[in-house]
């Protein structure tokens, strides 16, 4: 069940003025992801047969990403007017392809592909709150704010359905949390870097995987605040099984931020040597 609805947006209150011409790249490409989670679904089916809570579940999700993707999509278009939203995810569903036929988690066990998507959704829910609090556009910020209270709804569901699997399958806290860490690694694969160049970079300009995840980390890390770390952290610690608002992950999270910071100025830097 949507919590909200695209049309229920106040779309006359765009203001041009206010858009960051830095944001609309990024834009652009969470647009087809977040539209891509159909794929996850029939994959998250997949893997849970013989589960038709879950699987009802994972279906409803899929649509809320959806929703998600065709919201950005729409405000991108009013960023950028020579922009096709549907076209260019076409082109990335064509580039871009999710393995979907499968009898297994490639994480292992159900707990691991939950511990995973678990991840995804601390990612996205602090994504998405470090956008709202970036730009000044209010159309967007809006957007934004609905999309974070949706992922932190999502990460509220895996987290569930986690636990129910943790009592079958027992996974060590080390397990946890070599699985989430991995999760978390994989930001920088070919999914981003494709959603970037499929929406932002002519066909006839090469794939080049270092000058796309530079091009869009660059920008995506810069919208980041210690306080937006420190909720992932949070959520990190409470999916492995350690105590969330502790000293420790205080420390993990200035650790965090201080990499997040590093690794921003790189990305920068190798953008502008391109």
């Amino acid at each position: 069940m949507k919590h909200w609805r695209i049309d229920q947006m106040d779309w006359d209150a765009f203001d041009a003025s206010r858009v960051d011409p830095d944001l609309i790249p990024v834009i652009k490409a969470a647009a087809v992801v977040e539209r891509n989670g159909l794929d996850y679904a029939v994959y998250l089916g997949n893997v849970f047969v013989g589960d038709p809570d879950f699987r009802q579940a994972a279906d409803n999700w899929a649509v809320e990403e959806v929703q998600h993707g065709d919201a950005l999509g729409k405000w991108a278009m009013l960023a950028d007017p020579s922009w096709d939203y549907m076209t260019a995810f076409e082109r990335y569903r064509a580039t871009y392809h999710i393995e979907q036929d499968v009898d297994a988690s490639i994480r292992g066990s159900r707990t691991g592909e939950l511990i995973a998507r678990c991840m995804v959704e601390t990612g996205t829910s602090s994504f998405y709150t470090a956008l709202a609090d970036a730009t000044d556009e209010p159309v967007l910020k809006a957007i934004c704010k609905q999309i974070a209270a949706d992922e932190y709804r999502h990460f509220k569901l895996f987290y569930d359905h986690m636990h129910r699997y943790l009592k079958r399958e027992k996974l060590s806290v080390w397990q946890r949390t070599k699985i989430a860490l991995g999760r978390v690694t994989e930001s920088e694969d070919d999914e981003l870097a494709t959603a970037y160049y499929t929406t932002n970079m002519s066909s006839n300009t090469p794939y080049d995987h270092k000058k796309c995840i530079a091009a869009y980390m660059a920008r995506a890390m810069g919208c980041y605040q210690p306080k937006h770390i420190n909720r992932v952290t949070s959520m990190i610690f409470k999916t492995i099984g350690f105590t969330p608002h502790s000293r420790i992950q205080n420390l993990v999270a200035r650790a965090m931020y201080a990499l997040i910071q590093f690794k921003a100025k790189r990305y920068r830097q190798a953008v502008l040597a391109s």
